[in-house]
């Protein structure tokens, strides 16, 4: 799926029938920065909203996913192609969920191994200090490398409401969480909240 192809469509869906983003919007009851948001590539809108943006943009889920208008002829062929692609992602999303959930497990067990050597082995002052600035270096990397697999996989859906949405790095990395949920910001309502982490669409 082409998330930029899909925000062009909504763009020029919405131009055609005379309409701002602030005015679809408000027939959606969202702000305007998500309509402009979808616009950009920058997301796809949320299942809960897909029904209603159809409805008012007088397009069937099958176009917009697939960005363009679908002949009566050719609407099973792109129905299973939206089907397919929507599997492909949940699996990718899937794999990056597992590999975060891997490369933090690594992280902790070379890390331990580490601080361990430097503790209790008779080392020199210098290298138990090297071992120790790469115990620090290890965690960093293996850290930082499981936040980048987590946040890209999926989406964090709002506790308040219900909005799907993938936060900043900047805001992920700030959050305080839990195995599945994390504190964030709703791009959507505005609302500050424990958002679960939602890997499939």
């Amino acid at each position: 799926m082409d998330q930029a192809k899909t925000g062009r469509f909504i763009a020029a869906r919405r131009k055609e029938l005379g309409l701002t983003q602030r005015q679809l919007a408000e027939k959606l009851s969202i702000s305007d920065k998500t309509v402009s948001k979808w616009e950009c590539g920058g997301g796809l809108p949320e299942v809960g909203l897909m029904l209603p943006l159809c409805g008012e943009l007088g397009v069937s889920v099958n176009e917009l996913l697939a960005g363009r208008r679908v002949e009566e002829t050719e609407y099973k062929e792109q129905a299973e192609a939206n089907m397919m692609d929507l599997v492909r992602q949940n699996q990718e999303n899937k794999k990056r969920m597992a590999l975060s959930v891997i490369c933090g497990s690594v992280t902790v067990v070379a890390v331990c191994a580490l601080v361990i050597i430097a503790s209790f082995l008779p080392l020199p002052v210098a290298v138990r200090g090297a071992v120790l600035v790469l115990a620090l270096v290890t965690a960093v990397a293996g850290i930082g490398g499981a936040a980048v697999l987590d946040a890209g996989a999926g989406w964090f859906q709002c506790s308040a409401c219900g909005a799907l949405f993938v936060p900043t790095m900047a805001e992920y990395v700030k959050g305080y969480h839990t195995f599945t949920r994390r504190k964030l910001t709703c791009p959507e309502c505005g609302k500050r909240g424990m958002c679960r982490h939602r890997v499939v669409f």
